[in-house]
């Protein structure tokens, strides 16, 4: 909602405005897709999956309670924003950034890294908080009234609604924004993940997304929670993985991916096996449940 409020504050002063969203192995552009189409402005989606991968391994600015690298996430983006700010001649980049709304990365120290870090001095612009910081180049030189910006500080989010229902904006996202990194489990899985697969692929980030993970040595064995879950287990199966699918029970599906043994052990896949038994509800006490395996 703050994005979306920033921009339409632009707006109302005929500031030329494009959306700007940057998609990872962890978040995508899906609400800012939705935002654009409803402030009728274009949209630049840039994936910088790879480069993110790298500050979420060693950021310079730590992680947040989770694997949430947010200072270095947002200075990598606006550093992106400032590149196509250049290249395309626009004037100056603006965030929906609130003033103390999250403790990490927008109190006023962590603003003022990610804009030196971005290179974008004196060219970023707050709209809902600018009135509680410096003024901004585009303000000093009368491209935008800084009276009609905002002074908005705290983690309240009353005026923004109030603004909202003002413009007629409904179904905003939550402040619970989309990036998995701040789920203080699924970042006590992919820690887990990165110190024993050094390289991984964007298949691999997929497949963190579901199921229950276990390791046996370099091999991770998922166990896929439900029907939707094996079925997205079965497409997500690549070249060297073994899928194990219930021959005659019903339940869960699993599939065993080798992150450095030359070949998956026969420990491994009995391991595998019992399992897929103890997380299958309707294994039905069979006492020698069969399975049917597929290597790629």
């Amino acid at each position: 909602m703050d994005s979306i409020l920033a921009a339409k504050i632009l707006m109302e002063q005929d500031i030329n405005v494009i959306g700007l969203s940057f998609k990872s192995y962890f978040f995508d552009s899906k609400s800012a897709t939705v935002a654009a189409k409803k402030l009728g402005i274009p949209l630049k989606i840039v994936d910088f999956s790879n480069e993110h991968l790298k500050i979420v391994k060693s950021p310079k600015h730590g992680y947040g309670k989770a694997i949430n690298p947010c200072i270095d996430c947002h200075a990598l983006m606006l550093k992106k924003a400032k590149e196509m700010m250049e290249k395309q001649g626009f004037d100056f980049v603006a965030t929906g950034e609130v003033l103390g709304e999250r403790p990490m990365s927008q109190n006023k120290k962590s603003l003022n890294i990610v804009e030196k870090e971005s290179g974008l001095d004196g060219y970023l612009l707050r709209p809902l908080s600018a009135k509680s910081l410096k003024p901004t180049m585009p303000e000093q030189k009368g491209l935008i009234d800084r009276n009609k910006l905002l002074n908005i500080v705290g983690r309240s989010r009353k005026i923004q609604m109030e603004l909202a229902k003002k413009w007629g904006i409904k179904n905003y996202p939550t402040p619970a924004g989309g990036c998995i990194l701040t789920d203080i489990n699924f970042g006590k899985k992919i820690k887990d993940f990165l110190d024993n697969c050094p390289n991984p692929k964007k298949n691999d980030f997929r497949l963190l997304k579901i199921g229950r993970h276990f390791w046996s040595a370099k091999n991770k064995i998922i166990i896929g929670k439900n029907h939707k879950e094996n079925v997205k287990l079965k497409k997500l199966t690549r070249k060297k993985d073994v899928l194990i699918e219930p021959k005659n029970f019903l339940g869960a599906s699993g599939l065993i991916r080798n992150y450095g043994q030359k070949e998956i052990s026969p420990e491994t896949l009995a391991k595998a096996k019992k399992l897929i038994a103890k997380y299958s509800k309707k294994n039905r006490g069979q006492k020698k449940p069969e399975f049917e395996i597929t290597k790629k």
